[in-house]
């Protein structure tokens, strides 16, 4: 018989049933204990570690760029200023995708190619919270079109930051200089931790060498922040600590009327107190506007001024060097008398020429019939290269080399300008060092004129003709007078050592009444009319172009550029000097021209800079670029608008608030007091002779 079989077993699925219910409430069970675990962990054992780390999520530490110092001349005229600017800025904290947002906001904000190469090099080197500037400097249309666009951009942010401003433009270039974005090599020298926030460095001049001193101390703010990267609230704050006021040397009114007699022209002036060393006018013309380079300069801008012929960057007063010519005769003539080989007494008679023993070759005078009987003071006085070449074939080129240095030819001066040129005194280990060759006799007869090889800079001559207003005594050039602020800087005013001088004081007394004859009957007398004080000077003809044996100069010949250099060194008051100037004019033809363009620099320092002192216009002053309406995206290269000419008074517009961030000072008013003001074009004029008197 067939064996049946139930096709349902209820006690097997009941039993298959409890196993399945207890095997679940286990495993709910053991997930609940071990959620209870962690929970217990997070909330109790872990409780510190982990609000921490949320904070941190929801806030951040954002560093706050301090302000740039002020630059003020020795007056408190104020000579470089911050102006609050809008930029756009972004955090990698906030930003995932950096290179997608940069992409969709160059139509957006019109990012050229240089502002997206310099925000990825600085946002690559930049903390996780820190904001780097995308753009600066955006005007009204960037910000509308940006401002429609927001919520595409969650983390990119509009805010104010200060930048650099220069009021006078091409005034104070070259002395100033300027500040720029920082670079891919700054980048890796600068301290990350003190430039947090900061998107500008000193490039050039002042800016660059007292960088230390004028950038401040950052600080930082703690915000709460969504994760969008928008701050909800201020936790708390500790402020960045203003860079240092710096107050120059310079005097306003003659970097003016140094300026205005080199208009058009090139060349350079510099003018220092002989008894401090300090630099009261700089000028290197042409110039340029610093304002171009701050927020960046345009490829066209920047093309235009690097490919100009008359190379407007170029600062000829510290960097140019040229020919001295005869502006070293009273420093050469002094090595003379220090080795003996002449005294005051010492007498030759110049023919027109000089020639090495054996040899034909001729070195002529300036003067072709030669000027006589000539001792030191008439050799000084008339310019007699004759002379000259006597004492340089008696001393010998190494002599002349060891005294010549000690007047800081061939050297750095030391002056707190970077970029400085050294020039070149040579000397036959220079020439068999740099050019395989001995030394020719007849080059150290070239070099006692200050022609052939040996250079100088502006600067070095001015310096070199300070040292013989103090007998001997010497001076360091700079143009910072004082610094104010948190960092402590002294400045040295005064001399430091002296020449090594076998003669006597009365030789120094000498050679100034030398240079003084030069002014009153010499080379130099085009500029002695009127004179109410005395003037101690020397002017010089630097050879641009080369003169064959037995040919004469003609000028007819020659192209504007190679004509000769103008040059003139020399102090005033003689008996008690209180400015030292050197100038050079390129192709100016002759010494006389140059010499023409001291009296009204000279002019004045000592007469009118007390009585009828320039001072910058009430809205240069006070700030009136920015009360006169203008944005700062719209701000000029340092003309003052119509709308703030030279008369217009603060006091009579109520709108318009003083500009004074260091109170206090000890110096002159910044706003124009009782003392009449003067428009730059103002400056006297330069006073050019109807011929020139000598050649050199």
């Amino acid at each position: 018989m067939k064996q049946h079989y139930p096709l349902k077993n209820a006690q097997q699925e009941k039993r298959i049933f409890r196993n399945r219910i207890f095997f679940s409430v286990g495993v709910v069970v053991f997930f609940l204990l071990l959620l209870v675990a962690r929970y217990a962990y997070l909330q109790i054992s872990g409780y510190d570690e982990f609000s921490t780390a949320s904070d941190k999520n929801r806030i951040r530490l954002q560093p706050l760029a301090p302000a740039r110092g002020y630059i003020y001349d020795r007056n408190g005229v104020l000579l470089a200023d911050n102006y609050p600017v809008f930029s756009a800025t972004l955090s990698r904290a906030d930003v995932e995708d950096i290179d997608d947002t940069i992409a969709r906001l160059t139509p957006v904000l019109q990012l050229t190619e240089e502002d997206i190469e310099r925000f990825k090099s600085r946002i690559k080197t930049s903390r996780k919270t820190e904001r780097v500037s995308i753009k600066l400097n955006l005007n009204e249309s960037d910000i509308a079109r940006f401002s429609e666009v927001k919520f595409q951009f969650p983390g990119v942010n509009i805010e104010t930051q200060m930048t650099r401003y220069y009021p006078h433009g091409e005034l104070f270039a070259h002395v100033i200089g300027y500040v720029g974005r920082i670079n891919d090599k700054e980048l890796k020298e600068i301290d990350k931790d003190a430039y947090a926030g900061t998107n500008l460095i000193g490039k050039i001049g002042v800016e660059k060498s007292y960088e230390h001193l004028l950038h401040g101390v950052p600080g930082n703010e703690s915000v709460e922040a969504d994760a969008h990267g928008n701050v909800l609230r201020n936790l708390g704050r500790k402020d960045p600590l203003r860079g240092n006021d710096l107050f120059l040397s310079l005097d306003y009114g003659l970097q003016v009327v140094a300026s205005e007699q080199l208009a058009e022209r090139r060349g350079a002036i510099v003018a220092l107190d002989p008894r401090t060393g300090e630099i009261l006018a700089l000028v290197s013309s042409p110039s340029f506007n610093p304002n171009l380079f701050v927020t960046g300069i345009s490829h066209t801008d920047y093309s235009a001024l690097r490919d100009n012929l008359d190379q407007p960057l170029y600062n000829r007063a510290v960097q140019g060097v040229y020919p001295p010519g005869s502006t070293i005769k009273p420093m050469f003539g002094l090595g003379g008398i220090h080795y003996g080989y002449v005294d005051w007494k010492t007498a030759i008679q110049d023919y027109g020429y000089f020639t090495l023993p054996g040899d034909s070759h001729r070195f002529r005078d300036h003067k072709k019939s030669g000027h006589g009987i000539v001792n030191m003071h008439t050799a000084q006085v008339v310019s007699c290269d004759t002379y000259f070449y006597v004492l340089s074939y008696r001393m010998g080129i190494e002599k002349m080399n060891d005294w010549m240095r000690q007047f800081g030819f061939s050297e750095r001066t030391g002056v707190d300008l970077p970029s400085e040129s050294t020039g070149l005194y040579p000397s036959p280990e220079w020439k068999m060092r740099t050019r395989k060759a001995k030394w020719m006799k007849g080059e150290t007869i070239s070099v006692s004129i200050g022609q052939g090889a040996f250079t100088s800079t502006p600067l070095q001559l001015a310096m070199a003709t300070a040292i013989t207003a103090n007998k001997g005594f010497k001076v360091t050039p700079h143009v910072l007078r004082e610094s104010r602020g948190a960092k402590p800087f002294k400045v040295h005013n005064g001399t430091n050592g002296k020449i090594d001088f076998n003669g006597t004081e009365e030789d120094w007394i000498k050679m100034r009444d030398a240079m003084v004859d030069v002014i009153q009957s010499g080379t130099g007398k085009g500029i002695k009319g009127g004179l109410q004080y005395s003037i101690a000077g020397k002017t010089g003809t630097a050879q641009v172009k080369s003169i064959a044996q037995g040919k004469r100069y003609n000028e007819s010949l020659l192209t504007d550029r190679q004509l000769d250099h103008g040059l003139f060194v020399g102090f005033a008051p003689a008996e008690n000097p209180e400015i030292a100037i050197a100038i050079i004019l390129e192709n100016g033809r002759g010494g006389s021209a140059a010499t023409a363009l001291a009296r009204p620099i000279l002019d004045y320092w000592l007469l009118n800079k007390n009585k009828k002192p320039i001072r910058p216009s009430a809205a240069q002053v006070s700030g009136g670029l920015m009360t006169a309406g203008l944005k700062p995206s719209e701000l000029p290269s340092g003309e003052v608008p119509s709308s703030t000419a030279p008369n217009t008074n603060s006091s009579n517009n109520p709108n318009i608030a003083p500009h004074n961030p260091t109170p206090n000072l000890n110096h002159a008013q910044t706003a124009p007091s009782s003392t009449t003001t003067h428009s730059p074009a103002a400056a006297p004029a330069a006073i050019v002779p109807a011929r020139p008197i000598e050649s050199d």
